[in-house]
Parts: C-alpha cells; sequence; structure tokens
C-alpha cells in the first residue's frame, strides 16, 4: 500500500478494495456529538467557580471578560481557534457564537474550518476512537485519528475533492482565505450542503468573515495543488491563495472595529495573526488601539517561550493587547469552552448588541 494522503486519492479514483470493512465500520460505529451550549445553563458553575481557586477561577475570570466584551457596545468580538476541538465536540458551540452574535471575525487554522467543519457540512462524521488500536491498522484500513477521534480517510479525499471542484467553477485568479471561505459558504447556502448549520455556512449567511492564515495546511491545500498542476499542465491560468492579502484585510476589519476583544482557543498562527493587525496598522500610519480585551485557552507551556505564540501579557510589550482585561485558562478546551459559551449564552448580553457583519467590508470584491 502507497503512503501518503495524496497516494490515496489514486486508489480511491480506481475503485480499489478497502481491506477489512467490517473491522472499519466497527471502529466507525460511535458518532462524536457535537455539545448544546444552549441546552445547558452554567451560569451556576461559572459563579461557583468564581469563589474557588486554580483554572476553576481562572476560567470564570475568562467567562467575565467574554462577557464584558459582548457587553460593551464599543467592541467587536473575534473567535481565534486552533487545535482539534471542533473535531471533538465543541463545533457547534463556535457556530453558535456566530449565530447569536457574540463574534464578529473568525481567525482559524485551515484544519478547523476545512478538515473538520466543512468535512461534515458535506454529511460526514468524526468518530470516538477506540485507544487500543494500533495506529499501523488504522493506516491499512484508511482511518486517520487525532487522539481519541476518528476521521475517514475516505471521507476527507471527498473533501479534498470537493474543494478541487469548487477551485474549477470560480475565476482563476489570487483570493484571500477570507474570500475563497465565502464562496464555499455560498455553495453550501445553494443547497449543496448534507447538514446544514455549519460553521462556514452560517458566517456566511450571518456576514462573519473567516480568516485561515495558513489555509494551504489543510485538507483545501491538496484540492488547490490538484486544481494548480491540472490548469498548469492545460496552460491555463489558475486560483491561488494570498496570504497578503488575508493580513491586509483583517487589518482592514480591525481599523474599521477600533475596539476588538479576542476570544482564543489554542494559539498558534491564528492567535499571532490576530493580535498582529494593531502592528500593521500602526505600520500603515493608522494609530489602532491594542485588543481591550483577549481570553486565551491552552495547555502550551510558557518555559520555552512559546506557549502558542506567546502569553497575552508578553503581547502586551509589542503593543498588541492590553493587559487590563485578559485572562489566560491553562486547560484542555473542550472542558472549558462549553461551559464559557452557555454562561455567555444565558446571561444575555449578545441581545442587546448589533452584529457588526464585517463581510460587508469586502462585499465589492466578494
Amino acid at each position: 500500500m502507497k503512503d501518503g494522503r495524496s497516494n490515496h486519492w489514486e486508489t480511491t479514483e480506481m475503485n480499489a478494495p478497502v481491506q477489512n470493512n467490517n473491522r472499519k465500520a466497527e471502529l466507525l460505529a460511535k458518532t462524536v456529538e457535537h455539545v448544546d451550549m444552549t441546552s445547558f445553563d452554567a451560569r451556576p458553575i461559572i459563579d461557583s467557580m468564581r469563589k474557588m481557586s486554580f483554572s476553576s477561577r481562572d476560567t470564570a475570570r475568562a467567562a467575565d471578560i467574554f462577557n464584558m466584551a459582548i457587553e460593551d457596545k464599543d467592541c467587536s468580538p473575534w473567535l481565534i481557534l486552533a487545535g482539534s476541538t471542533s473535531a471533538g465536540g465543541c463545533m457547534h458551540v463556535y457556530r453558535d457564537m456566530v449565530k447569536f452574535g457574540m463574534i464578529d471575525a473568525v481567525v482559524a487554522t485551515g484544519a478547523s474550518i476545512i478538515d473538520m467543519d466543512f468535512l461534515e457540512a458535506l454529511g460526514f462524521k468524526h468518530y470516538q476512537a477506540d485507544s487500543t488500536v494500533d495506529d499501523r491498522e488504522l493506516r491499512e484500513m484508511y482511518i486517520d485519528r487525532i487522539y481519541d477521534t476518528y476521521i475517514d480517510e475516505e471521507e476527507l479525499q471527498s473533501v479534498d475533492h470537493t474543494i478541487y471542484e469548487i477551485c474549477n467553477t470560480l475565476e482563476p485568479r489570487p483570493y484571500s482565505s477570507r474570500e475563497f471561505i465565502y464562496e464555499i459558504g455560498k455553495w453550501l447556502a445553494a443547497g449543496n450542503a448534507k447538514k446544514t448549520g455549519s460553521l462556514i455556512q452560517t458566517a456566511y449567511e450571518e456576514g462573519v468573515p473567516i480568516f485561515c492564515p495558513a489555509f494551504s495546511d489543510s485538507s483545501a491545500g491538496f484540492g488547490l495543488v490538484k486544481h494548480q498542476v491540472e490548469r498548469i499542465k492545460e496552460g491555463k491560468p489558475y486560483l491561488s491563495i494570498d496570504s497578503v492579502a488575508d493580513f491586509r484585510e483583517l487589518t482592514d476589519v480591525k481599523i474599521a472595529a477600533g475596539t476588538t476583544g479576542l476570544f482564543m482557543v489554542g494559539g498558534g498562527v491564528p492567535k499571532n495573526f490576530a493580535q498582529d493587525t494593531v502592528v500593521c496598522a500602526e505600520i500603515l500610519g493608522i494609530e489602532a488601539d491594542m485588543h481591550k480585551y483577549a481570553v486565551q485557552i491552552t495547555v502550551a507551556d510558557v518555559r520555552d517561550g512559546a506557549c502558542s505564540s506567546s502569553t497575552l501579557k508578553e503581547a502586551c510589550s509589542w503593543g498588541k493587547v492590553d493587559v487590563t482585561w485578559e485572562q489566560m485558562v491553562f486547560a484542555e478546551a473542550t472542558t472549558v469552552v462549553p461551559l464559557i459559551g452557555s454562561d455567555a449564552y444565558h446571561r444575555g448580553g449578545w441581545k442587546n448588541r448589533e452584529k457588526r457583519r464585517w463581510q460587508k467590508l469586502f462585499d465589492k470584491t466578494a
């Protein structure tokens, strides 16, 4: 058997039989069910945590800061998303934050948006894993593992091919990731979604731009490469992703928003990308306030100088984040994100804020 995801395209197209079909069906029998933050009221838990210590009190303060950002009529909150919590059961939390107007912009990894959210929009699932299975056995059955979660590789290949097909329908020119994801949202909303209410489709419908600053580092990358290679062979122009346009467009959102708040799950490229908009605006000669509110949920260590692109206090030294209302929460995100989301939903600050719909800044080019 050939190794690597791209080689499996070849076997998929040849309709090669997959070994151990019964065993594979057994392993993919239990799907991940996404938590519904509206179905329970976490306010009493957060109120209790506020009187505790350690990560509980940090979580309660993070919830308070997130609520402050939502209730501040001058503030535009952003969701910064890295890691695999969407696959792990938090996908509908992020969707509902957008749906109910708690979030005005999303900055995420390509995997969170394409490999996880778009995959489910196409009708596929994530599966709870059997931790005793040998990964070599998984490879033989085309099952990809994310800790204790499985993805069917054949379903993921369908994502690759769908991205490829969408590319072929669009004008061959450079797109920001925001613009390309907008086109995916439009495609889903046009009746192509097998599962309605994905983050991509909801963001499209609510005018919330999604940015993926390392977009090709995802299942979309395979579809984009296949599109470009075939177009080059045919001597035709092709679609590409313009990462500089990403930076410019998100900086435009920061400038238009003025006061901003960041709700960050994980860190890395999405976190730094969002924070750097303050510096970018200043380089353009426009005075921009540091992000006023900031919460980061992470398990990263600080001792190696990284912590998923630095602690929030460290970011203040770079002129990116104000430290008056910031909170690091060192916790595994699936354990606290639903609590913070439910707390914000039931406190209801979102009911009194105007949705900013920042997609309007780009409608002339979308």
